[in-house]
């Protein structure tokens, strides 16, 4: 799940690293040719059950090698600890032999400028990945002229689920634009319960939620433009976003700062908040909880609208298993492997030939079809648009506005992000 925050870091990146540094090294593996390192901060419901089918897909094709799985529990997701950790082991010399990344910015700003990892252009010949990845993934993967990782899946991070039986009682439609949602929002307040679900006791949700936000507010090509900054962060559509944001903050559960976003999505399963703007992980999460009285839609104002993002896996330099790993991508890659693991995770496969097996439910299907018809817009909390530490300093800026909701304040201190970014 791509929720939990980031290191309070407004360092930004040498903060993040000088936070690793201070965390104890493990130890390194001895190199044998039978065992496997995968590190990943895949350890919620639906996740787990996903990495799980994903190894046993691995283990059908390689009985004799040994999975050694480094998910790092209470690691707070793309954030925290885990990256500190990876980090540290990268500088070291000591890499597990693949991880999970963000496809895109995440990796190939950091490990890849960093000389940390290999290219796998090889991979992409030998399995044919150039003809089975959609061009748009394909792109953003590329840099410096080579392929650097492969991805697994294919998530979307706009998208409003909600409790069908709160959604049916309210008596009115679902919600599609701001107005309408506020709207509801009204109706429930009348009744005690919250219109939006909310967890930033980690920082990361508000964020989630704001950029889905802007994408609504500015439309797809102005919520691209936020990324070559053609639209700048002082825009007056970025004050609107940020004062709906407020607005909406106002009909979440009072106790946003105490709860994750995983205890968020708890909140709509239990009936106490109507809905909850996240990933499509949700998706996979509530199939581990076997709720099934829930909806979905794009959040608001974003119809024919794809925000994505994807996770993937790369070769380090220098990993105690190197053909084991590369063995380990071929399979994250595969048909077999993605039609295995997506079911359960509640994205889609990164493949355009896969979605077709058993375990694929009415949102994959819908969401497969919408990625081939949607305009297809790249998510900045989950590495897709912008280098990591840009994504820690928009994390943090919108988990103190969070805090504190002045909106000035918070826009300013965006604006000085782009700027150290290089967007504006």
């Amino acid at each position: 799940m791509h929720r939990r925050g980031f290191l309070k870091a407004s360092l930004g990146t040498a903060g993040l690293l000088a936070a690793g540094a201070n965390l104890a090294l493990p130890p390194l593996m001895a190199a044998a040719a039978g065992k496997l390192e995968i590190y990943s901060w895949w350890t919620a419901p639906g996740e787990v059950e996903a990495l799980d089918a994903l190894y046993a897909a691995f283990k059908a094709a390689y009985p004799d090698v040994e999975v050694v799985n480094a998910a790092l529990a209470g690691g707070a997701g793309p954030g925290g600890n885990m990256k500190a950790v990876l980090q540290t082991r990268l500088l070291a010399g000591q890499p597990p032999d693949s991880f999970q990344v963000h496809l895109g910015h995440e990796l190939t700003d950091s490990s890849v400028k960093a000389g940390e990892m290999e290219p796998i252009d090889f991979l992409y010949q030998s399995e044919g990945w150039n003809t089975v990845f959609p061009d748009q993934l394909l792109s953003i993967s590329q840099s410096q002229g080579h392929q650097w990782a492969v991805p697994v899946n294919i998530h979307r991070s706009n998208v409003m689920w909600f409790n069908t039986a709160i959604m049916n009682a309210s008596g009115m439609s679902i919600p599609t634009t701001f107005h309408d949602y506020l709207a509801l929002g009204d109706a429930l307040k009348a009744q005690g319960i919250p219109l939006m679900a909310l967890g930033e006791s980690v920082p990361f949700h508000t964020a989630h939620v704001f950029e889905n936000v802007l994408l609504g507010v500015l439309g797809a090509e102005g919520y691209k433009a936020l990324w070559t900054g053609v639209t700048p962060f002082s825009d007056p559509g970025v004050t609107e976003s940020l004062s709906m944001l407020d607005r909406l903050i106002g009909l979440a559960n009072p106790d946003y700062l105490s709860i994750d976003s995983v205890g968020a999505i708890d909140l709509v399963i239990a009936g106490r908040a109507a809905t909850i703007i996240d990933g499509d992980w949700t998706n996979g999460y509530l199939k581990s909880k076997k709720f099934a009285d829930f909806g979905y839609t794009a959040s608001p104002q974003t119809q024919g609208v794809y925000n994505a993002l994807a996770d993937s896996f790369g070769l380090p330099k220098g990993t105690a298993d190197r053909d084991n790993a590369i063995s380990w991508l071929k399979i994250c890659g595969s048909l077999a492997g993605q039609d295995a693991f997506n079911p359960l995770k509640g994205s889609i496969p990164a493949r355009v030939d896969g979605g077709q097996g058993p375990g694929y439910d009415s949102y994959q299907h819908a969401a497969i079809a919408d990625f081939k018809s949607n305009i297809i817009v790249p998510s900045t909390v989950h590495g897709f648009s912008a280098k990591q530490s840009f994504v820690t300093d928009f994390v943090n800026i919108l988990n103190g506005f969070a805090v504190n909701r002045v909106i000035a304040d918070t826009q300013a201190s965006l604006v000085a992000a782009a700027q150290v970014a290089g967007f504006a």
